[in-house]
C-alpha cells in the first residue's frame, strides 16, 4: 500500500468523467448454415432476424437487418460472391447488396411455408429454393421471375444442389424420406430417385460430372454413378459412439480426375478424417489432445466446408464455434466464437492486456485475442465456471466452477493457454476466487459450503523453466480451511500487500481475515441485504462493498466503521472496482447500468448504459484506461476512458468559440452584416443574431438592408432564424425585430417552401398567440394615443377661446 501511495504522489491523479464503448463482442451466430466468401475473407452467419457479415481477419462485423423482424430461415450467396438472397419466416425473399448493407429487391417466395434451403447454380443466374411445403422453386435472377415449380418431394426439402455442369440442367434435392431426387429442368420432372440412406441426407458433393457423393446421419457415405444412377460404393463409419448425431458433412479433396477417391469427413467427435473411398479405409485422423477426448459431445460438428480459393477448411460446432484449418496440413488457423450464452465473469489477460478470458454459462473458458478476435476454447471443468481472477503479471489466472474445483492456467509466449494445476476440496460449487497480489504465491477460494480455503502455489508453477516441463496439471491442496459465514459466500478479495482477506456473503456481513492463519480480525455490519462484492482500495486502508440493497459502502480497516455510503443504483450492485488510483469507484448493477463515483464528493459522475441485463463481470486493465464488462445479455463490452479526449475536444471547441466571437465583433464593427448573421447563426447564439438584426435596423433604410440580408441566407440558416424569432417574439422589447424578420420571410418565401421548413408547425403555433397579443397591445396604445391627441386638441381650443375673450 505504501508503494502504491508513493507512486500516486509522483504525478497528480486525473479524475475520470466518462467512458465510451470502444468494442462490443456480441453473439453473431445462433445456428444454421454458414457461408464463406471464396476470394475475400468475409463470412456470412445467420443470427435471428439478422444476417451478420464477419471480417474473418479482424472479427469486425456489420449486420443485414430485415424490416419484417422475422427470423431468417435460409440464405445463399452466389458463386461469384455478388448476389446474396435471404428467406424469412414472413415468406419473403430479399436480394441484398451486402457491401453497401442495403436491400435492393424484395419479392414473395410463392411457397406457403418458410424456405428451408437455397442454392445457386454455377453461373449465378438461377436460384433454387426448397420449402417446408414440399415444393422447389427455380428463380431466374436476371429476368426476375419464377421459372419452375417442382412438386413431388415428401415433407421439408432441406437440401438442394445444382449439377455443376449447367448444360445438363439438373437439380438434386433431398427431403425427410431420405431419398435423393434428380430433377430435369427441361421437363420439370423428377427423372430418378437415389435410394440408399436410412436417415436424413445432410450433404452432397460432386467429384466429377458423373460421380456424386452423399452423406447422412446414418453414419455412411455413398458414392453414386450418375450415368447408371446406381450406388457404386458405400463407406461405413463405425467408430463413432452410438448416440444422437447432429450432422455429418463430407467434402471432396483434390482437383484431379480421381478427386472422389478421398473424402474429408467430420462428425460428432469434432475430428477431421480423410477416407479413401476405394478401400473404405481412414487414411488420416486429426490428432486430438488427451484432455479433449472426454469433451467430444460438446465439440460435435454441424457443418464442414472446403474453400479451395483460400486453401481452408471451415467447421462449425454444436457450441456455435467456427474453426478455420489449413486444407493441406489440417492445422488450426483461427477460431471464432459465435455465441457466448450468459457471461458470468471476464478478466484482462496477457502481459499487455492483449487478451480477455471469458467465463460463460458452460464448462469451457474462452480466451479472446483482442486484435484478431481469435478465440481459444479451454476444456477442463465439467460444470459451469462461476468466477475468474488473474495474477498481477497477467500470464497466470484461476477459474472456479460448480464442479467443486479450481484450475490454474498459464499463457505461453505464443499466446496458447494450458492448464497447469487443479484443486479439489470444497463440498459445493466454488463461487469466488482471488489471487495473491504481490507474487504468484497463493489462491483464496470461497464456496456455497460457507468455507474459505487458501491454496499455496508450488514453485514449479511459478518458474517459467519448470512450468514448460509440466505435461499434466499438478494437484493443489488447501493449506487452510475456515468456515466463514452462515450463508453462501459471494465474493473474496486479497489485500494489495497479501496480508488480509475480505469476504462478502448472503448473510449481509463482510468479514476481514488474516492471510497467514485465516483468523477473523473483524466484521463489517450495515448492509440490509446480501453482499455481492468486496474490494480493497489500492492506496488506502479501506474496503469497498456492494450489496443487493442497491448501495456501496466504504469501511475503515482499523475500526471496521462505515466511512461512506453511495446511493444511486435502483437494483442490486453486483461488482465494484477502484479506478483513478483508488480515488474513484466503478460499479455495475443488475439493471445493466455502470456508475462512476468520486469518493471524495460522494458524487455519481456518470451513468453508462450499454448492457440490457445483469452485469456480472467488471475489470480494469493495468493502464487504468480500459474497462471490460460482461453481462447476462451474452455481450462483452470494452469501455475506453475518454475523459482526456473529451477535455481536449471541449478546450478546442472553447478556443474556436473565442475566435468566432472575436471575428463576429470585427464583422459588426465593419458593418458586414451578412457574414455576421451567418457566423452568429453557426454559433447558435439567438441573442447575438438579435443584436445584429437591431444593428441593421438602426441603419438608414434599415428595413431594406435587413430584407436584403435575410433573403441571401441559406435555407438551414433561415430555419435557424425562424426558431430564434419565435423566442424573440415572446418579449415585447424584441417583438418589432421578430415581426420585421417574419415579414421578410413571408414576403419572399412561397407557402409551399415555408411548409418544407423543419419545425414550421410548432413555430406558427408559438408565433400566433404572441403576435395577437402584440397587436392587441398596439391597438390599445393607438386608442390611448388618439385619446391624448383628442384631449390635447380640446385643451388647445379652450386656450384659444380664452385668449379671444381677453382680447375682446
Amino acid at each position: 500500500m505504501a508503494a502504491a501511495a508513493a507512486e500516486a504522489a509522483v504525478s497528480p491523479v486525473r479524475f475520470k468523467s466518462n467512458y465510451a464503448v470502444s468494442r462490443k463482442i456480441e453473439p453473431f451466430y445462433k445456428g444454421g448454415r454458414v457461408q464463406v466468401l471464396r476470394q475475400r475473407g468475409f463470412m456470412f452467419c445467420p443470427c435471428g432476424t439478422k444476417l451478420n457479415v464477419i471480417d474473418v481477419e479482424t472479427g469486425a462485423l456489420h449486420s443485414l437487418q430485415q424490416d419484417d423482424e422475422e427470423d431468417i430461415s435460409s440464405f445463399a450467396l452466389s458463386p461469384d460472391d455478388e448476389i446474396l438472397v435471404t428467406g424469412s419466416r414472413a415468406l419473403l425473399l430479399k436480394q441484398w447488396d451486402w457491401r453497401e448493407n442495403k436491400c435492393v429487391r424484395t419479392w414473395k417466395a410463392v411457397h406457403i411455408a418458410p424456405v428451408a434451403s437455397m442454392a445457386f447454380d454455377s453461373t449465378s443466374t438461377l436460384l433454387a429454393t426448397g420449402g417446408c411445403d414440399s415444393t422447389i422453386k427455380i428463380w431466374d435472377m436476371i429476368k426476375q421471375y419464377c421459372t419452375h415449380n417442382l412438386k413431388g418431394s415428401s415433407g421439408v426439402v432441406h437440401l438442394v444442389e445444382f449439377h455443376p455442369d449447367i448444360s445438363r440442367l439438373q437439380l438434386f434435392s433431398s427431403s425427410i424420406d431420405y431419398k435423393i431426387r434428380i430433377w430435369d429442368l427441361n421437363s420439370s420432372k423428377c427423372v430418378a430417385m437415389l435410394d440408399g440412406h436410412f436417415s436424413a441426407v445432410t450433404s452432397l458433393a460432386f467429384a466429377d460430372g458423373n460421380t456424386l457423393v452423399s452423406s447422412g446421419r446414418d453414419k455412411i457415405c455413398m458414392v453414386w454413378d450418375l450415368k447408371t444412377r446406381e450406388s457404386k460404393r458405400t463407406v461405413p463409419v463405425y467408430e463413432v459412439k452410438l448416440h444422437f448425431i447432429y450432422s455429418f458433412e463430407i467434402l471432396c479433396l483434390g482437383h484431379g480426375p480421381m478427386s472422389w477417391a478421398e473424402l474429408l469427413r467430420a462428425g460428432e467427435q469434432s475430428i477431421l478424417k480423410v477416407w479413401e473411398v476405394a478401400t473404405a479405409a481412414c487414411v488420416y485422423t486429426q490428432p486430438v489432445p488427451f484432455e479433449l477426448k472426454e469433451e467430444a459431445s460438446e465439440r460435435s460438428l454441424t457443418q464442414c466446408m472446403l474453400v479451395p480459393e483460400r486453401n481452408e477448411i471451415v467447421t462449425v460446432s454444436v457450441e456455435h464455434n467456427i474453426v478455420f484449418y489449413d486444407a493441406q496440413t489440417l492445422q488450426l488457423r483461427k477460431q471464432l466464437a459465435g455465441y457466448n450464452d450468459e457471461v458470468l465473469d471476464v478478466k484482462f489477460l496477457g502481459p499487455g492486456d492483449s487478451h480477455i478470458v471469458v467465463a460463460t454459462n458452460s464448462p469451457q473458458l474462452k480466451v479472446f485475442e483482442l486484435a484478431t478476435s481469435h478465440c481459444q476454447i479451454l476444456y477442463g471443468h465439467t460444470e459451469t465456471i462461476l468466477a475468474l481472477d488473474v495474477f498481477r503479471k497477467g500470464l497466470m489466472f484461476v477459474s472456479c466452477a460448480k464442479d467443486k474445483s479450481l484450475r490454474v492456467w498459464r499463457m505461453n509466449k505464443d499466446g496458447r493457454v494450458i492448464c497447469v494445476a487443479q484443486g479439489l476440496g470444497h463440498a459445493h460449487g466454488v463461487g469466488a476466487v482471488s489471487c495473491s497480489r504481490l507474487k504468484e504465491s497463493f489462491i483464496v477460494t470461497s464456496s456455497q459450503d460457507c468455507t474459505i480455503k487458501i491454496w499455496n502455489i508450488p514453485e514449479s508453477l511459478t518458474s517459467k523453466a519448470k512450468a514448460a516441463l509440466i505435461s499434466s496439471p499438478e494437484t493443489l491442496h488447501a493449506k487452510v480451511t475456515e468456515r466463514g459465514h452462515d450463508k453462501d459466500i459471494n465474493s473474496v478479495a486479497v489485500s494489495p500487500n497479501d496480508k488480509l482477506i475480505a469476504t462478502g456473503s448472503q448473510d449481509r456481513l463482510a468479514k476481514l481475515w488474516s492471510c497467514s492463519d485465516c483468523s477473523l480480525l473483524g466484521v463489517f455490519t450495515g448492509h440490509k441485504r446480501g453482499i455481492w462484492c468486496v474490494q480493497f482500495s489500492p492506496v488506502d486502508q479501506v474496503l469497498a462493498t456492494s450489496s443487493a440493497d442497491g448501495t456501496l459502502k466504504l469501511w475503515g480497516l482499523r475500526d471496521f466503521s462505515c466511512l461512506k455510503t453511495f446511493e444511486g443504483h435502483d437494483a442490486s450492485v453486483l461488482k465494484i472496482i477502484f479506478v483513478s488510483r483508488g480515488t474513484q469507484l466503478l460499479s455495475s448493477g443488475s439493471d445493466g447500468l455502470l456508475k462512476l463515483w468520486t469518493i471524495k464528493t460522494n458524487e455519481c459522475v456518470k451513468t453508462l448504459d450499454g448492457h440490457e441485463d445483469k452485469i456480472w463481470g467488471l475489470h480494469s486493465n493495468k493502464q487504468d484506461d480500459m474497462v471490460v464488462t460482461a453481462s447476462s445479455d451474452s455481450c462483452v463490452m470494452l469501455w475506453k476512458d475518454v475523459t482526456e479526449i473529451e477535455e481536449k475536444e471541449a478546450q478546442a471547441k472553447q478556443e474556436e468559440q473565442i475566435m468566432k466571437e472575436q471575428e463576429l465583433s470585427n464583422l459588426l464593427h465593419e458593418k458586414r452584416y451578412l457574414k455576421a448573421l451567418g457566423l452568429a447563426i453557426s454559433l447558435d447564439r439567438p441573442h447575438t443574431v438579435l443584436m445584429v438584426v437591431k444593428a441593421i435596423l438602426k441603419e438608414t433604410d434599415g428595413r431594406k438592408h435587413l430584407e436584403e440580408n435575410i433573403v441571401r441566407l441559406r435555407k438551414d440558416q433561415k430555419e435557424a432564424v425562424l426558431t430564434f424569432l419565435v423566442t424573440w417574439n415572446t418579449n415585447s422589447r424584441n417583438c418589432h425585430e421578430a415581426q420585421a424578420v417574419m415579414e421578410t420571410l413571408l414576403k419572399h418565401e412561397a407557402p409551399d417552401s415555408l411548409l418544407q421548413y423543419s419545425g414550421i408547425k410548432s413555430a406558427v403555433e408559438s408565433l400566433l398567440p404572441y403576435t395577437e397579443r402584440h397587436f392587441q397591445r398596439l391597438s390599445r396604445l393607438l386608442q390611448a394615443s388618439m385619446f391624448i391627441d383628442f384631449m390635447w386638441q380640446n385643451m388647445r381650443l379652450a386656450d384659444v377661446s380664452q385668449q379671444e375673450d381677453v382680447t375682446l
